[in-house]
């Protein structure tokens, strides 16, 4: 249950910079959402990592720029992934 009167109406943008233009809809194709891709802006691969000592549950992924003294782990998942 919420308190309604501490609901307060929403306002116009009063400065140029609080104005947001809605983004199109996306096209359907087979009844799936479909956007156009305009640019790659970041490229990261996330790997699933498990902490040594630690069990599956606190296993997490974690870009492989955040990895910077794993080098020797990383290189052998992706002997195992391509071979």
């Amino acid at each position: 249950m919420f308190n309604k009167d501490l609901l307060t109406k929403c306002r116009e943008p009063q400065f140029k910079e609080q104005h947001v233009e809605l983004a199109p809809l996306p096209d359907i194709v087979n009844k799936e959402e479909e956007y156009e891709v305009e640019e790659v802006r970041n490229y990261s691969i996330q790997l699933l990592v498990h902490l040594k000592g630690y069990g599956n549950e606190h296993d997490q992924w974690i870009s492989e720029t955040g990895l910077p003294h794993a080098k020797k782990a990383i290189q052998d998942y992706w002997m195992r992934v391509l071979s």
